[in-house]
């Protein structure tokens, strides 16, 4: 039987050789440098940004504190806390990290307070009451006048229709979302808003909460009580005077 051949190899130049090397040698370069910045399996994280046990340690009593220090204010909540004297509230989140419980946080999102200086409208009443005294080192609230509440509504109001924000542009959106409520336009809801009306939870769920500026003065920086010369807590009508400044 004969020898089969042997296959003659294909001449490659020494030019093309050199460009296949170079660029497996580039590809390499490239992907060590998106390892290293980040670009490739999540960012590169900082030296300062790496926790350290002891912070930990620290951020965990600080949350437990926070829990204790809740439980404190809500000993004989329903005797302590006052008559409201509106309907309507409004309450704007300034503070609030790392330090929180988990039952505070979430406090907080039910409330729809996800961010710092975020606002929400509230209808006064025992429970939502209680519910600020929980998370009171983390909100200020009061009582907004007509022209605040038009104000946030025409400023910074937007709706929700299929987990979407969508601006207040158009009284079709309104009427599209609550007119079956007898609600066609801004006006309209700004009066059910302001007095706190019959129709206000179905707005609440409608409106998004209302992100507001953060105040170049008119905040102390410290997490004690307003009535004690720091920034939490009720305002009463003072909150105007806030709002104005986030506005």
């Amino acid at each position: 039987m004969a020898e089969a051949e042997p296959l003659e190899m294909a001449y490659i130049s020494e030019v093309i050789l050199k460009k296949r090397k170079h660029k497996e040698e580039s590809i390499a370069l490239t992907r060590k440098t998106q390892l290293e910045l980040g670009q490739h399996g999540g960012k590169k994280r900082k030296v300062e940004d790496i926790k350290r046990p002891e912070q930990f340690v620290r951020e965990f009593r600080d949350r437990e504190l926070d829990l204790i220090r809740m439980k404190q204010r809500t000993k004989g909540a329903k005797s302590a806390l006052s008559t409201p004297n509106s309907k309507l509230l409004f309450v704007i989140r300034l503070h609030g990290k790392n330090d929180m419980h988990p039952k505070t946080r979430k406090i907080l999102y039910n409330l729809r307070l996800t961010r710092i200086f975020h606002g929400v409208f509230l209808k006064a009443s025992p429970g939502v009451l209680e519910l600020l005294q929980k998370v009171e080192p983390y909100v200020t609230y009061g009582y907004p006048n007509v022209k605040n509440v038009s104000d946030l509504i025409y400023k910074k109001g937007y709706g929700k229709i299929d987990n979407k924000r969508v601006p207040l542009i158009d009284n079709n959106i309104i009427e599209q979302a609550l007119g079956k409520y007898g609600i066609l336009c801004l006006e309209d809801i700004v009066h059910e808003v302001a007095n706190a009306g019959p129709h206000f939870r179905e707005i609440l769920n409608f409106l998004g909460s209302f992100s507001l500026n953060k105040p170049k003065e008119g905040l102390q920086g410290k997490r004690a009580l307003f009535k004690d010369g720091g920034d939490t807590g009720n305002r009463e009508n003072q909150i105007n005077d806030l709002i104005d400044k986030m506005n």
